[in-house]
Parts: C-alpha cells; structure tokens; sequence
C-alpha cells in the first residue's frame, strides 16, 4: 500500500465514531421509553435497584412477580446467594411465596411469529440465528419458528426446582458474570436490570455450594420494592431504551463488531449479542 493512500486509510478508521459517540448523539427517534409498568424499582441499604419486565417473552412470570411485589412480599426479603461469576439471587420474605399451586408455565421461548427480529450477522452458539427484539438481546430456531431471551449480563431469569414448572416468581437471578448462555430455553427469563447492578454485583460472594450464604446476618435486605407505575409521577425513574430497529441502533453494532479507537490493534470484525449492550438511559 502506497504510504498516502495507507494514512488516508488509518485517518478514515481514526475518524470512525465509536459506540459511546453514537449513543451520545443518537436522535430522540432513536429511543423508545420503557413503560412504567414494567419497571420494578427494589430498595436496600445499598441503594436502588430497577428491573424491567420482559412480558413479551414470559407474560405469566411477569404478572407472578407483579403481583408479589403489590402485595408487598419483597419486602423485608433478602439477597440469599452472590456466585462469583455467574449469579446474584434474591427471594421474597419468608412465608409469604405462593404455594404449589401457583406453579408457572416453563415459559422458556416463544413462537417467533408476530415479532420483528433484528438479526446480526454470523452464527450463534446456540441458535441458528441470533440478534434483537424489541431491544431484547435474543437468539432463535427459525426451522421451529421460535425465540427466546438471551442469558446477558444483567438479565433477570425466576429461579426453580428441577421440574420445568416449578418457578413461581418467589426467586429472582440477575446474571452478573460471563454469560451464561446454557441456561437458555431451561429458565424463564423475566427481564433485565437497568439500574443499579452495582449494588448487587459488589456484594461479597457467598461461601456456600452454588454462592449461598451460610448466614442470615450475610444477607443483604430488601427494604421494599415498588411497581414504578404505583409511585407518584414526580418520584417515578424514566428509562428509555435504543430502538434496536433503527438505523442508530444498527451503526451502533456496526462499531461494536469493528472498534476503531486508537487502542484496537486489530477489530474483531464481529461481535455477539450479549456484547453489544443494548443501550439504555435515563430519562430526566
């Protein structure tokens, strides 16, 4: 490569946004807000934090954990086990779980029908095709026409026991390491935290199998927890979310998948679901 025509080149790639200049000047068309009914705001001694409904995906978990929280029965609940890499789960108070008849559905995928999938280019471990719904991180089977909600960091599954029907909203995990993607299509995923994954992240691991605490005192409370469309408009959090079907939101992966900063040697040249972090702000 002649040295003119190899500065130009190294100019260009220099003068390429980067994901942070595109979602710092991504237009109001580009970011839809997330209703406040499917946002849950979870108080503790560490602060707040906010998770959001996936009710597309898993309609009768979100309504189960819905109403537990209306009726109060996160709080005075507690985080019960932090594994490093992997975990964070926390639990309703105690005696206040629904009984066994409350049971939901394994609500593990869904028909893709109906739905506008964004897809990324390449394969996907495991799925035929991998990509974004609704601003959902999410991978698919489309020789059995079905999707499901990928397990990224910060998304949200409904603990349960061995048998696929045995979750009942009671118990919630927030993934909090490397995504652990063979947990998809064998756990209800709920939603995502949008806020507030440090408080729970940054907590100390658990020394029992799996992360549990041995202790109660080990245990951080859950002071309460609110459905944000309950609260007073002035005190309600505003979140909104990048329009995974708009041209930002596809510039965006296009500069996750090939960094042009300084300091990238060599782009990937590709880049998977959970690593394109599907942004989100708030709202004032």
């Amino acid at each position: 490569m002649k040295p003119l025509l190899a500065l130009a080149t190294l100019l260009l790639i220099a003068a390429a946004p980067t994901p942070s200049d595109i979602e710092a000047s991504a237009p109001a068309a580009a970011w839809k807000a997330i209703a406040p009914e499917d946002l849950l705001a979870f108080e503790t001694p560490r602060g707040r934090f906010v998770l959001q409904l996936a009710p597309d995906f898993a309609p009768a978990h979100g309504a189960a954990v819905r109403a537990l929280v209306r009726r109060g029965a996160f709080a005075g609940g507690a985080i019960v086990r932090v594994q490093d890499n992997y975990v964070v789960q926390w639990a309703v108070r105690e005696g206040t779980a629904p009984d066994g008849a409350a049971a939901l559905p394994a609500e593990y995928e869904r028909p893709l029908a109906g739905l506008a999938l964004t897809p990324l280019p390449g394969p996907d471990a495991y799925g035929d095709k991998a990509g974004f719904v609704g601003g959902w991180p999410v991978a698919s089977d489309t020789t059995a026409g079905t999707v499901w909600l990928q397990h990224c960091y910060g998304m949200v599954g409904v603990g349960r026991g061995n048998a696929p029907d045995t979750g009942d909203g009671s118990e919630l995990y927030a993934v909090i390491g490397h995504a652990p993607r063979h947990l998809d299509r064998n756990m209800a995923m709920v939603g995502r935290l949008v806020a507030g994954i440090e408080q729970l992240s940054s907590l100390p691991r658990g020394s029992e199998a799996l992360g549990f605490y041995k202790t109660p005192g080990e245990r951080l409370t859950i002071t309460g927890a609110r459905l944000v469309a309950d609260m007073p408009a002035a005190e309600r959090p505003k979140f909104a979310v990048m329009d995974t079907a708009s041209p930002t939101f596809a510039a965006y992966v296009t500069a996750r998948a090939n960094r042009s900063d300084a300091f990238f040697v060599r782009p990937a040249g590709h880049v998977d679901a959970c690593n394109v972090r599907v942004p989100i702000k708030i709202v004032p």
